[in-house]
């Protein structure tokens, strides 16, 4: 079996890193690696509460590299898609330039086999706090449906939509995917 790269990519608090954690309990071959903002916080980065655009361009980057530089099975939790939601989605911050980045997003997220967007469901699976930016939420789902299942920028990467239960989500994915 070649190794494969999957994405799962959606707004926070929709249960992407759990899916990831069940995920690698199923593929026990496939390592997973944590979302940008981790990988940077790690590193002795320090955000402010609500990260800027530099903040989110820093994570783009990071996110970019770690997709360009890794090899063999991986979970990856996030990918430069929802950095660009994000980016696509702040408010009170300088615009976002997309052309900038995206050549090398696309260069970075070719080397990924299948995206899995996990939506804000009707019945959020996940207890999300009044404080967890529901507007910011609600649009960063919007932009990440366009980006990664109506493929905004043409990339042409394989993309699925996973929801129910955790259970459901991983039978979903290892479906796709062609691992079960």
């Amino acid at each position: 079996m070649k190794s494969m790269k999957l994405a799962v990519s959606g707004s926070h608090q929709t249960g992407k890193t759990t899916l990831i954690g069940d995920l690698a309990d199923s593929l026990p071959l496939f390592n997973p690696v944590n979302e940008p903002y981790y990988q940077l916080l790690e590193d002795g980065h320090i955000f402010s509460e609500m990260p800027g655009r530099e903040d989110f361009e820093l994570q783009l980057e990071r996110s970019i590299k770690s997709l360009s530089e890794s090899s063999g099975n991986l979970l990856f939790d996030r990918c430069p898609y929802d950095i660009i939601a994000y980016l696509l989605t702040l408010e009170g911050s300088p615009v976002f330039d997309q052309g900038k980045w995206l050549k090398m997003v696309e260069g970075a997220i070719q080397c990924v086999d299948l995206v899995i967007f996990v939506p804000i469901e009707d019945r959020d699976r996940v207890p999300v706090p009044a404080s967890e930016y529901a507007g910011l939420r609600r649009r960063v789902d919007r932009e990440l449906r366009e980006i990664v299942l109506e493929d905004r920028f043409d990339f042409g990467v394989p993309a699925i939509e996973v929801t129910g239960s955790t259970k459901e989500r991983v039978r979903q994915v290892l479906e796709a995917a062609q691992l079960k």
